[in-house]
């Protein structure tokens, strides 16, 4: 694993209940399911005996949460997405055996919850194949970590600047976009924040380049949705 770049953040709360928590929910009989909608997608970083393209009602994928480890810094904090409530979000479930899932469980947690700041919840998740129920990690309006409205030149400043152990935001951004494209998902407000928040300073974007960033950083849950939408560690 590369070493950490800064310092480590405060925990925002003890990740250790929400795990116990989400063990019991989960209940350890079955194969656990996991919704991705972010890196885990192109770097799930677990074994898995299936994969499908799946899609949940009422949450939606956003480019709103601060990383200060992943992708960032304290000093430089970077951006990862957070699934936020309303709206939808085509993503993938990973389907985890049984036999390896609290092992893996365990895994994910040291990944992505260090300093829980996901709400971790299990959301049904539409397939072709049927409905399964899926573990998510999603991102409450109230944390610390999200960032709310962000103008053009704060994402120009986050991917010119932000980096951290795994990476800049700016690679994870493209990563991202890349992997969905890949699996048929469009995310418009994505592709217009990767093309827009990165023009030079004074480049003059496009009338309906402007009138698009506008939308994208302003978005509401429902719009997202089409384009859309844990990510990694913050």
């Amino acid at each position: 694993m590369p070493p950490l770049v800064g310092a480590h953040p405060p925990p925002v709360r003890d990740p250790g209940p929400l795990l116990e928590r989400t063990i019991a929910e989960w209940g350890g009989h079955d194969d656990l399911w996991l919704f991705g909608y972010g890196s885990l997608i192109w770097n799930p970083g677990f074994d898995h005996s299936e994969a499908r393209p799946a899609q949940v009602s009422g949450w939606h994928r956003a480019l709103k949460m601060w990383s200060r480890v992943n992708r960032g810094s304290i000093e430089k904090p970077g951006l990862v997405f957070g699934l936020l409530s309303g709206g939808s979000c085509r993503g993938m479930v990973f389907r985890i055996p049984q036999a390896i899932a609290l092992e893996t469980l365990g895994r994910l947690w040291l990944r992505e919850m260090p300093t829980g700041v996901y709400d971790p919840r299990w959301l049904h998740c539409r397939t072709a194949q049927g409905p399964v129920r899926a573990l998510a990690f999603t991102l409450s309006r109230k944390s610390p970590n999200f960032t709310g409205t962000l103008s053009e030149e704060r994402y120009r400043e986050i991917f010119a600047t932000a980096v951290g152990r795994y990476g800049s935001s700016l690679d994870y951004a493209r990563q991202t976009l890349e992997a969905l494209q890949r699996h048929g998902i469009r995310d418009s407000a994505l592709a217009r924040l990767l093309r827009l928040a990165t023009h030079a300073p004074g480049e003059m974007a496009t009338s309906a380049d402007s009138q698009a960033l506008a939308a994208s950083l302003h978005l509401s849950p429902s719009d997202s949705s089409s384009s859309s939408s844990k990510g990694t560690m913050p």
